[in-house]
């Protein structure tokens, strides 16, 4: 590939001669930071960095007004967050939740200096986020990180979060559906429908939105869904139930990912979960009734069909006993309270047995 070919097919590339002779190519896109392309053009090593360029998932933008903060400040700081390899290194998605957190903090008080920021600040902004205690516990994981950075940069000498208590979780989170949530929900949204199909994965699979939201005919084969999970990289081998193997039997030959839009389109994490949402309340279910709380019953529904933890563990791809517990603890109660009863129920008043 010659270099008109390169500046005809290309979008993005600058090229140029060094003060040695040597002709160097970088892609500069708006917005971005520059990224310098190795090798020769139409090379694997060049065509590789390009793709990775183009990558809005990989490639670094350039913060908005970082050349114009000033040095020490909390702006500074966050700055420095957002190109550090801690950050870079997150998945985007992630990445997206940590911004939507730390961007609203760099608003209020981007122009304070770091090494002003005092314990009882601390406290005082988790005090003002005490109606949303999960929200507060959140700005404090993130607010920790940043100290972290401030100290190892020399914003600081201390952390003033250390001693700082999370607040208390009172909620336990999405509400866990039970067997009359399911029925209501399956008596509303019949067989064949996008809302059912995304019901039956939900619950069959045990999987979080942004894995439903992926899978496809490429994960499936043999009756079994293998995918690796966008939140833990773990991989995954579902068996196929006959409630979702019936609905997955009723999709278009040629439609790839299972669950599309009106459009036909994949879905984003966040559309699917706001539209499901609407489904769950169509079939008069309360609000804030979702697929995570779908992932609970089908934990809570394998307990009580005599599943061990460790099988649930294995089936959700949760990474430990201690979670997958949370959701089958009040099962396994149950079941030691009807064995217990089933004891004394079989002993004369003697205490002997029958």
């Amino acid at each position: 590939m010659g270099r008109g070919m390169t500046k005809m097919l290309l979008k993005y590339i600058h090229e140029f001669k060094d003060r040695h002779g040597k002709t160097r190519r970088y892609v500069r896109r708006p917005g971005f930071k520059r990224v310098a392309l190795p090798g020769d053009p139409g090379s694997p090593e060049f065509v590789e960095a390009y793709r990775l360029a183009l990558d809005d998932k990989t490639a670094a933008r350039i913060e908005v007004g970082a050349s114009k903060v000033l040095p020490g400040t909390i702006g500074d700081l966050v700055v420095r967050y957002y190109r550090s390899t801690e950050f870079l290194g997150l998945k985007a998605s992630t990445r997206a939740t940590y911004r939507n957190i730390i961007e609203p903090f760099r608003a209020d008080h981007g122009d304070k200096r770091v090494a002003l920021l005092q314990r009882h600040h601390v406290k005082d902004m988790l005090a003002k986020k005490a109606s949303t205690p999960t929200a507060a516990n959140n700005f404090l994981k993130r607010l920790r990180q940043l100290m972290a950075l401030a100290i190892d940069v020399g914003m600081r000498v201390d952390d003033p979060t250390v001693g700082v208590k999370p607040l208390p979780i009172r909620s336990l989170g999405h509400p866990v559906w039970t067997a009359e949530h399911i029925a209501a929900f399956r008596g509303r949204h019949p067989s064949g429908t996008r809302a059912r199909l995304a019901m039956e994965m939900a619950l069959c699979t045990m999987q979080r939105r942004g894995d439903l939201v992926r899978m496809g005919r490429q994960h499936l084969q043999g009756g079994v869904l293998t995918i690796r999970q966008e939140k833990t990289g773990t991989v995954i081998e579902i068996p196929v139930l006959p409630e979702l193997q019936a609905e997955l039997d009723q999709l278009p030959a040629g439609q790839m990912t299972f669950l599309v839009t009106g459009q036909g389109k994949a879905f984003t994490s966040a559309g699917f979960g706001n539209l499901f949402s609407d489904w769950a309340i169509e079939a008069g279910l309360p609000t804030r009734y979702s697929t995570h709380g779908l992932r609970k019953a089908g934990a809570t529904r394998g307990a009580e069909a005599g599943w061990t933890d460790h099988e649930i563990m294995a089936w959700g791809g949760w990474r430990s006993l201690s979670e997958v517990q949370r959701y089958t603890r009040s099962v396994n109660r149950r079941r030691l309270a009807e064995g217990a009863v089933h004891k004394l129920t079989t002993r004369t008043t003697s205490g002997k047995p029958k």
